[in-house]
């Protein structure tokens, strides 16, 4: 019998929308931030999902923000280092791509504009252009964010432009009010939209955070989870970080026979050295 396909889990620890009047919990500070990366990588995460804020909690992308996160989160873990060219809804493309300089290890590519509660995720084909030529001209593996399946045929037609290169790897975010749903159906008909050699994970919204992740621990793909995503471990029951989801999901993954893949077993899944030099 082969051995099961190690699981990548992706802690999105921070996001833009979540602020301490919803939890405590939130982390702000790039000290903050790191400290609860380092936490995550413990509890079995190989990547981590970062998005800046200002002392106050305010959402920013500015570029020396990002710096301070890089080298918080490096002095204190080996874990994977994903920044978000999404940043906040209000934000102007060239804002959002003001850390890629700094080269993460991997960086969100949203394909599509999508509603996002009472607010629009824009994100034009020319602002989908902007950021995945600056990422390929910094040598950053994009992760391909979804919310919609027109997000997915996008990805697929910016392929065969040669705008991205392939493997592809997706992140479906299911359950954002405005956009796809967070059933256990839209999951398989996404999957089923993808190249044979692409890789994937799950980004449940709320409630659908931990079901979503058990199914995509089943259907052999990967996981995100977070207090981005979702700040509850239980119904009703406040996670005290992060890292308390990272924990469920290796016990759910325990329970099915996934290992856990380290940050170098993700580096290698990802091919996130595919634009290095020799």
């Amino acid at each position: 019998m082969s051995q099961a396909k190690p699981l990548i889990i992706t802690a999105a620890v921070v996001g833009a929308e979540v602020m301490r009047e919803h939890t405590p919990h939130v982390p702000y500070t790039p000290v903050e931030i790191a400290e609860e990366a380092a936490r995550c990588r413990q509890a079995g995460a190989a990547m981590v999902h970062v998005h800046g804020r200002l002392d106050d909690g305010t959402p920013t992308q500015d570029r020396d923000t990002f710096e301070q996160i890089l080298n918080e989160t490096r002095q204190r873990t080996d874990t994977l280092i994903q920044f978000s060219t999404g940043g906040a809804v209000w934000m102007s493309v060239d804002e959002r791509i003001e850390g890629l300089e700094l080269r993460p290890d991997m960086a969100t590519l949203t394909t599509g504009t999508v509603n996002f509660g009472d607010d629009v995720f824009m994100n034009s084909l020319p602002m989908i252009r902007q950021i995945a030529s600056r990422q390929r001209e910094l040598g950053i593996v994009p992760e391909i964010e979804v919310f919609d399946t027109g997000m997915v045929d996008t990805a697929l037609n910016l392929l065969k432009e040669g705008v991205v290169t392939a493997p592809l790897h997706f992140d479906f975010v299911l359950g954002v009010p405005g956009a796809m749903g967070a059933r256990p159906e839209n999951l398989r008909f996404l999957v089923d939209m993808l190249p044979d050699d692409a890789t994937w994970s799950v980004a449940g919204i709320g409630r659908h955070q931990l079901p979503l992740a058990e199914l995509a621990i089943d259907m052999g793909g990967h996981v995100r989870v977070g207090l981005e995503d979702n700040i509850y471990l239980a119904r009703g029951v406040l996670a005290k970080g992060s890292y308390e989801l990272v924990e469920r999901v290796a016990e759910l993954a325990a329970s099915a026979g996934r290992p856990l893949a380290t940050p170098q077993q993700a580096r290698q899944l990802l091919n996130l050295d595919r634009f290095a030099t020799t």
